[in-house]
């Protein structure tokens, strides 16, 4: 045991930062367990585009386990990677739904993106951009990202539904009653709202894994609905039943193929204009949510030095660059830092053995696929819905005593509902800082990086 743990004190340098092995494995379950809803989350939001959900589910656990182990190797933090939601919501609801491309192209744009971001990370480019970038305009970006994922939550549970009248309207259950759906679609509504409630609960009794355990609560209510009869599965409404496909034998438990998406890269819009805004686009996604969660999770941590910046930044960057090309190879959206990795930070987990610890966890649960392929929607939005106020929190750190400052922070967070689009947030946000500062003479607000975003934004406009 002791010369383990000198093993991993040479590795890790757990002394230096005053941890120990217990406690760094310890926060590393913390963190897997505040982020694994993202193994039910992601197939159900990705497979919305017609990526097989099996495929996703293996592919989102292994590029978890890829992505940590890089930022444990490179970085030796104790911040955990895994596809992002809000950028998984921008791949499948916005570039792929909303935007028309096919998820094989939008798979090829992250993967160019995350050459970029390679590139970017040896030149130190991305490190300045961590320290240029407005500070209020970050927090805006997440707090706009909570509204759109709450949304989506809200939509996918059937709380909120389409109206022909008012654009959206909240679910009726006089109307399901009368319709004779009510055990169809009318049950997991109201299963969802219990969900959200008590995760909510849970999160107020700081329960570790709130959110996670949120998602089994809904989730094991449906089935106990459905075996009793309560809630009455129907695929053609998307309904589907709650029980584990268990029929396959010991086989069930192998993780499923990813042949589907592994690879299915679709290069040959690369050259054209419509190529290169959804690039940018999430480019710009990615800057603001990684730069933001570094920057939230490791002042959490005290890491930040004197001048708030992150020591050893372009090792923690270069694995967050790594693992988005190699997410988009298996299959899956952005792979990007996890704000739950302070969850971790919270239990004292200082270094990459934490990392370490979440990844192996990852690696793990490619085996219980047919446990996550059985959670349904609406077990998942209460998790969408909560994360979605976590997110929502950074508004509380905006200068609203600043026009300058709140007025485009505003801009982004209400755009992004609205629109039902990530990208107009920022868009919107980005230019009206730009021209707000620039018109009413505070010229030295506005970085040259700031001000070239906002015309390619105002250029995306005219031409599209």
């Amino acid at each position: 045991m002791e010369n383990n743990a000198g093993l991993m004190e040479r590795i890790f340098h757990l002394s230096e930062s005053h941890t120990t092995v217990k406690t760094e494995i310890m926060a590393g379950i913390t963190t897997f367990m505040t982020m694994a809803y993202i193994l039910a989350v992601n197939p159900s939001i990705m497979s919305t585009t017609g990526m097989d959900k099996g495929a996703v589910l293996t592919a989102t656990a292994l590029a978890g386990f890829l992505g940590t182990m890089l930022m444990a190797v490179f970085a030796n933090y104790p911040f955990a990677l895994a596809p992002g939601m809000g950028l998984n919501a921008f791949f499948a609801f916005t570039v792929v739904k909303q935007m028309g491309y096919s998820w094989e192209m939008a798979l090829a744009a992250v993967f160019v993106e995350g050459i970029i971001f390679i590139v970017l990370s040896l030149t130190n480019v991305r490190e300045a951009i961590f320290n240029a970038i407005p500070i209020n305009l970050k927090k805006a970006v997440s707090a706009g990202i909570g509204l759109f994922i709450a949304f989506i939550g809200l939509g996918s549970a059937q709380i909120i539904v389409a109206n022909p009248a008012t654009k959206i309207s909240l679910f009726s259950f006089k109307q399901a009653m009368a319709a004779g759906t009510f055990h169809t679609t009318g049950i997991t509504v109201v299963l969802a709202i219990i969900g959200v409630l008590f995760t909510a609960i849970l999160m107020v009794k700081k329960v570790r894994g709130n959110i996670l355990w949120g998602i089994l609560f809904t989730w094991l209510l449906g089935v106990v609905c459905e075996i009793s009869g309560l809630y009455v599965p129907d695929p053609s409404v998307g309904a589907f039943s709650t029980l584990p496909n268990f029929s396959g034998g010991l086989s069930a438990f192998e993780p499923k193929s990813m042949a589907p998406i592994f690879m299915q890269l679709d290069f040959s819009q690369i050259g054209t204009f419509n190529f290169v805004v959804v690039l940018l686009a999430f480019l710009f996604v990615d800057i603001f949510d990684t730069i933001g969660t570094l920057i939230g999770v490791s002042s959490k941590a005290n890491m930040l030095d004197e001048n708030n910046k992150l020591p050893h930044i372009k090792g923690a960057l270069m694995a967050d660059a790594v693992a988005t090309s190699v997410g988009a190879v298996l299959g899956v959206s952005t792979t990007t830092t996890y704000v739950e990795s302070a969850s971790g930070v919270s239990e004292g987990g200082r270094t990459g053995l934490t990392a370490v610890t979440v990844a192996v966890l990852f690696l793990l649960s490619m085996f219980l696929s047919p446990v996550f392929m059985a959670i349904p929607a609406f077990a998942t939005a209460p998790a969408l819905i909560i994360v979605g106020f976590l997110m929502f929190t950074a508004v509380t750190g905006i200068d609203f005593n600043d026009p300058t400052e709140a007025i485009p922070c505003y801009f982004t967070i209400i755009a992004m509902p609205f629109a039902y689009s990530i990208a107009e947030g920022i868009s919107f946000g980005t230019i009206t800082y730009t021209l707000i500062n620039l018109l009413t003479g505070r010229r030295s607000k506005v970085s040259a990086l700031m001000m070239a975003l906002t015309v390619i934004f105002i250029l995306k406009y005219i031409f599209l």
